[in-house]
């Protein structure tokens, strides 16, 4: 379902990408018994406004592809295709196992799946657009999941960016090291060694991850639950101002 149209642009600015708002719901009970847990499916995201041309053809095809995990260039028909194939494959490969389980009222609640995304895009850096993906979602065991999604485009050509297209090559330890630098900070740590007492980067060394923002004066980072630290801590967002990193950003002057 098409709904009213979101454009980010502004006088003086024709690089600036226009989007509009589609959506997709469907809900499905695990078998046809009255009463039986249902699988719900509800998707809200800006599609790039088609009339733009390869650029919104580029996006739009990004999005579907990182978000859906579909190659299609038109948002809405991914959406629609994703919902379907979620619920279908809720009831073919769930509803067996619920039939072993539905006299026992406690594992009742395993069964209530729901998949909730929303993804909105807002102006960032000059000459960026930045897609915020908040997805929400639950297929049984002791807690759902939830994660932030970050994307970047070019709104000359609508390309994705990486932060190889950000940063000048061997950007990494210097990058990784302020990045250890913000976690310290964020935690209040007083080394790495306390950081790993409270429970991040146990397994892990600090990394610069894909899943960033490129803002008006800074770049964000998210790390979803587990990436970094265990599910309890949630979500981590470390933020760069760019005059931080100036030395290793590309278009630093």
């Amino acid at each position: 379902m098409l709904t009213a149209a979101l454009v980010s642009c502004s006088s003086g600015s024709i690089e600036k990408m226009a989007f509009e708002t589609v959506s997709s719901e469907k809900t499905v009970a695990i078998t046809s018994e009255e009463g039986a847990p249902q699988c719900k499916v509800q998707l809200t995201l800006d599609a790039a406004v088609e009339n733009q041309g390869e650029r919104a053809k580029a996006v739009n095809e990004a999005l579907a592809r990182q978000l859906l995990d579909l190659e299609a260039g038109n948002l809405q028909t991914a959406a629609d295709s994703f919902a379907s194939a979620y619920t279908e494959s809720y009831r073919r490969n769930i509803a067996p196992l619920y039939r072993d389980d539905r006299n026992d009222l406690n594992k009742r609640s395993w069964y209530e799946y729901h998949y909730n995304l929303t993804g909105k895009a807002a102006q960032g850096r000059q000459g960026v657009t930045v897609y915020t993906a908040e997805l929400d979602y639950y297929e049984g065991g002791a807690h759902g999941i939830s994660q932030r999604l970050l994307m970047n485009f070019d709104n000359k050509t609508g390309r994705l960016l990486t932060l190889a297209d950000v940063f000048t090559p061997g950007y990494q330890q210097r990058l990784n090291g302020l990045l250890e630098e913000k976690l310290i900070e964020k935690t209040g740590a007083k080394d790495i060694n306390e950081l790993r007492e409270k429970g991040y980067l146990y397994q892990t060394e600090m990394f610069a991850s894909e899943n960033f923002a490129l803002g008006e004066d800074e770049i964000t980072f998210v790390y979803n639950p587990y990436e970094i630290a265990p599910y309890e801590q949630g979500l981590t967002e470390l933020t760069i101002d760019y005059g931080e990193c100036k030395e290793i950003l590309q278009d630093a002057d």
